[in-house]
């Protein structure tokens, strides 16, 4: 027996409001639509162990704050945030028996295990899915001859024909409570958050939660959008949004970032390379529905052949910022601070780590799924499969990033590497993406010691990338064996 009474025959049904990644309450579909058809909406997060619905240490932190927030929203709205842990089809039909419950709405989730997951709780349960987290469903966009695409400049010239900005549907004034006799989980006894405290500098840099995300969009297009084109590849400055991580957890929409832009100035050149960034973002779900296997395997499957190194070694340097490339050890010192590192940052690591040390590309996602607030399967394993040259639109294996000139390109002033790799502040411009050719009187002159107080090159990269465009010669002439980029 359920311990919530039923309805009448005149109200509407009990429904329940399954979160996953829409910890949000404007721009909800699954809300106005559970709102729509029921008097009673129970807004519920399950928590699981399956290996599907793992994430990184890093995401986990965010998650804890982001339902803390989302729970706080509920609150000021009149209901609140009921936690679960356990299998989503034993926790869901638990619920539907205690609450009488007759249906289920949720927002889609597009990773292959968990879509395949929901069309099957769909076929058991009362569950109706909407699109909420992308412009477009993954599957809308088809080629002229009905395929996927591949290359992501037709893929969104064509987006662009269907897309047309959409008001946002507000957040409900208020909400049915809760009843009181419906249990809920503690959100501390789900064990998110780290047992040492790793994460200091990390909450002293994030706002979480949905009002953080609408401020920060509303900041962001107010204040820095308008130099976005010149200063996005500037990791000394701010110069991109910090939307993403807020982005993946749905604290915020697309469709909300995108109307926000349309009330601006939508042809102005900074907003269309803003929304490009968007356009990405759904271009790597467009690969990932298509070709669900890029998470583990190249999608060039010449790659297949590639001969990777181990060098366990230089994978851990690489992993605590320790590689002797000022550039690159700046990106993995802020990534383990804050959970996130700048996006022209991130290139140049991933080229680092695939390209100098020879290391799995698969090796570098592993961490940043680790290690990034952001981590999202569909960008995470585009990104790399397109740094390291077997992905789709991939960049080509013979554009290997010079970490040195890279910093003295994008970090002139040496404003990043200065914040993060402290030990060289005191170096002059000149040398401070290459401090192993300063003299020795100018390394005194900054108190430096190099291989003590910083360490020497483990590489050198002149040697690395002619190491590097020998092991492709090895498999460039190798049929592609899948045709996936011609």
């Amino acid at each position: 027996m359920s311990t919530i009474s039923k309805t009448s025959k005149t109200s509407k049904p009990t429904s329940l409001l399954w979160l996953r990644r829409d910890l949000r309450l404007s721009d909800q579909a699954a809300l106005s639509a559970a709102l729509e058809h029921s008097d009673q909406v129970i807004p519920v997060y399950i928590y699981s162990d399956a290996k599907m619905d793992q994430r990184g240490a890093a995401s986990n932190w965010w998650l804890h704050y982001s339902l803390e927030a989302f729970d706080k929203s509920l609150n000021q709205k009149g209901s609140r945030l009921i936690l679960r842990s356990g299998k989503p089809l034993e926790v869901l039909k638990s619920l539907l028996s205690e609450t009488g419950a007759t249906a289920i709405y949720a927002n889609r989730l597009y990773e292959p295990e968990l879509a395949a997951r929901d069309q099957k709780l769909a076929s058991q349960l009362p569950l109706e899915l909407f699109k909420g987290n992308l412009l477009s469903e993954p599957w809308e966009a088809k080629t002229g001859a009905g395929g996927p695409y591949r290359v992501f400049t037709p893929y969104w010239k064509s987006r662009l024909l269907h897309l047309s900005p959409e008001e946002p549907l507000p957040a409900p004034p208020k909400l049915p409570p809760v009843p009181k006799s419906l249990k809920s989980e503690k959100l501390a006894d789900l064990g998110l958050l780290p047992q040492i405290p790793w994460d200091l500098q990390m909450r002293k840099h994030w706002k979480i939660g949905e009002q953080a995300a609408l401020a920060q969009l509303k900041s962001w297009l107010d204040q820095g959008i308008e130099t976005y084109a010149t200063t996005r590849n500037l990791p000394g400055m701010s110069g991109t949004s910090s939307l993403s991580p807020h982005l993946h957890f749905g604290e915020i929409s697309p469709t909300q970032i995108f109307w926000e832009l349309s009330q601006r100035n939508p042809d102005q050149a900074d907003q269309r390379v803003f929304f490009s960034e968007i356009g990405w973002r759904e271009f790597s779900h467009h690969i990932l529905h298509h070709f669900p296997d890029t998470v583990t395997e190249p999608m060039d499957k010449r790659f297949k052949h590639f001969p990777w190194q181990t060098h366990s070694k230089a994978l851990k340097a690489w992993q605590k910022g320790q590689t002797g490339y000022p550039i690159v050890d700046a990106g993995m010192r802020e990534l383990w601070a804050l959970g996130w590192m700048h996006n022209r940052v991130r290139m140049i690591v991933a080229s680092f780590l695939t390209k100098d040390l020879l290391i799995p590309w698969q090796k570098g996602a592993e961490w940043f799924w680790d290690t990034l607030v952001d981590a999202d399967l569909a960008a995470n394993t585009f990104n790399w499969q397109w740094t390291a040259g077997s992905g789709a639109d991939a960049a080509p294996f013979f554009r290997i990033f010079n970490p040195i000139s890279q910093g003295e390109k994008f970090d002139p002033e040496g404003l990043y590497v200065r914040q993060w790799v402290p030990e060289l502040a005191a170096l002059p411009d000149k040398w401070l993406h290459r401090p192993w050719e300063a003299p020795e009187a100018v390394l005194a002159a900054a108190k430096i010691k190099l291989g003590q107080d910083y360490p020497l090159p483990i590489v050198d990269h002149a040697d690395a990338r002619h190491a590097a465009l020998m092991a492709f010669q090895g498999i460039k002439g190798r049929k592609k064996e899948t045709g996936l980029l011609d």
